[in-house]
């Protein structure tokens, strides 16, 4: 049996325990040299994104050293750094986690079939989702489009124990070369907003176990009403963290069922919240289309405004709509990285409806801006609010952002905690958002807060009258 070492290549699996391909390697017993690459699919990330794993990467490799190991950092084209890390230190296995996403698909694609005409051994385990996409089929063997139906087929699925955090790590006799992330500078585009996101972070797998634990003891009981409303702490908050594997969905998954199990009703819509993340991947794996298109293609006639420097968009994007609920999620965004659900189905439903805008410049400015940013969840989301997705929002239900503030906000709690103007003591969290945005946009909190730029009601007329006259 061989005794190089294996290299274990590290992507969206960004922790030790319950990793298949990290638990494989350590059970041969051979030297295992764990390695991030940053490549061309990491250098396109959004600023937020790209900073957010670099903190990630940073806690992943203070745990592997806890355990005798290491994380070789490497930049390049994958395919080549991997070469050159199976010349230094004679390795002839890679092991790598499966993505599911087009780019990665692709990427993964081409590198294993290079790897074995090489000679190398180089193997895929499953990862990043409960349920990989083609294990999972309708009654006559085609894969779901609607949500609801493929809940219904999974919801009682086997789905294995998460495996424990391996003990041993054999180390190779002598380490490759490594980069220091701090020469990537990966929160460069962040500017000085990276210090204000930070605080807001939740990074790493010890904090991502103790996150769902507390959210289990002390929120699941109450999730289908408190997920609802902005200003409450009721979700779990695991987006973040399930973005880059530092925790895995299987062990969110058994939580929930055990508290489902205990008496906890309100844990069965969470576990219907972690399928809905797998209806992403599933319908990004057989219809890559997703990711970049109008999954339903009668939508490619619609005259969108593409336009991402309009002066509406450029309001959109810097939270000065004139409408509460929009302006208090856009911003709670920009300080945080996050943005609450009922938060995100607003501002989609007020771009791609009111202003009339692609929803393709709503999903780019999220993928530049939010930590939890996920190529195929952040699509998905886009086209159900914007109607050319699958099991969509029906194009006529346009989200009234001012009746919603009044059922979800109305105190108006979140609106305080996140706009300063016109307030004459404004909170904390409302005046970080000045703190965090490019001096460029030349904002301040005491400025006037502006007026509507399209009324809830007129906006709503408006795309009515754009659907009817497309025959929708």
């Amino acid at each position: 049996m061989s005794q190089s070492p294996i290299i274990l290549w590290y992507r969206r699996d960004l922790r030790l325990g319950d990793h298949e391909a990290l638990t494989a390697a350590c059970g041969t017993g051979r030297p295992i040299i764990p390695v991030f690459i940053h490549d061309e699919l990491v250098s396109g990330q959004g600023a937020a994104p790209r900073f957010r794993l670099g903190l990630s990467v940073t806690d992943l490799d203070k745990s592997l050293r806890q355990k005798g190991s290491r994380l070789i950092l490497r930049k390049g084209r994958a395919l080549d750094v991997l070469r050159e890390l199976i010349k230094e230190t004679g390795a002839d296995t890679v092991y790598w986690s499966r993505l599911y996403d087009p780019d990665n698909r692709n990427r993964d694609t081409d590198i294993k079939a290079a790897l074995k005409q090489d000679g190398i051994e180089a193997e895929s385990f499953a990862g990043h989702v409960l349920f990989e996409p083609w294990t999972v089929q309708t009654k006559t063997g085609g894969f779901y489009k609607v949500f609801t139906p493929m809940w219904k087929s999974v919801r009682d699925n086997a789905v294995p124990d998460a495996l424990p955090t391996p003990g041993r790590f054999v180390a190779p006799e002598i380490w490759p070369s490594s980069d220091r992330l701090d020469d990537w500078q990966m929160g460069a585009a962040m500017d000085r907003g990276a210090g204000v996101l930070e605080a807001y972070c939740t990074v790493g797998e010890t904090a991502a176990s103790d996150r769902l634990g507390k959210f289990i003891a002390d929120r699941v009981l109450d999730y289908s009403r408190n997920r609802d409303l902005p200003s409450v702490d009721g979700t779990s908050g695991l987006s973040e963290n399930l973005t880059y594997g530092e925790i895995s969905p299987r062990s969110c998954w058994h939580a929930g069922w055990r508290a489902l199990t205990d008496g906890k009703a309100d844990a069965e819509v969470f576990l219907k919240e972690l399928v809905w993340r797998e209806f992403a991947y599933h319908l990004a794996f057989h219809t890559p289309r997703i990711v970049r298109n109008n999954w339903k293609e009668d939508w490619d006639a619609f005259p969108w405004n593409a336009d991402d420097q309009l002066p509406e968009v450029k309001a959109w994007k810097q939270g000065r709509t004139g409408i509460q609920f929009v302006d208090a999620a856009m911003r709670e965004m920009y300080v945080t990285g996050t943005m609450h659900n009922r938060g995100r189905m607003i501002v989609a439903s007020y771009l791609t409806k009111h202003l009339l805008c692609h929803w393709k410049i709503g999903m780019d400015w999220f993928a530049d801006c939010l930590i939890d940013w996920d190529p195929c969840s952040n699509a998905m989301g886009w086209q159900w609010s914007a109607g050319s997705g699958p099991d969509a929002t029906p194009y006529f239900r346009v989200f009234n952002p001012v009746t919603q503030l009044d059922k979800f906000d109305k105190d108006r709690a979140y609106v305080e905690r996140w706009i300063a103007e016109g307030h004459i003591h404004p909170t904390k969290t409302a005046l970080s958002y000045f703190d965090a945005i490019p001096k460029s946009w030349s904002m301040s909190p005491s400025d006037i807060y502006p007026d509507p730029i399209v009324a809830a009601d007129e906006g709503r007329k408006r795309a009515l009258a754009a659907y009817e006259s497309r025959g929708f």
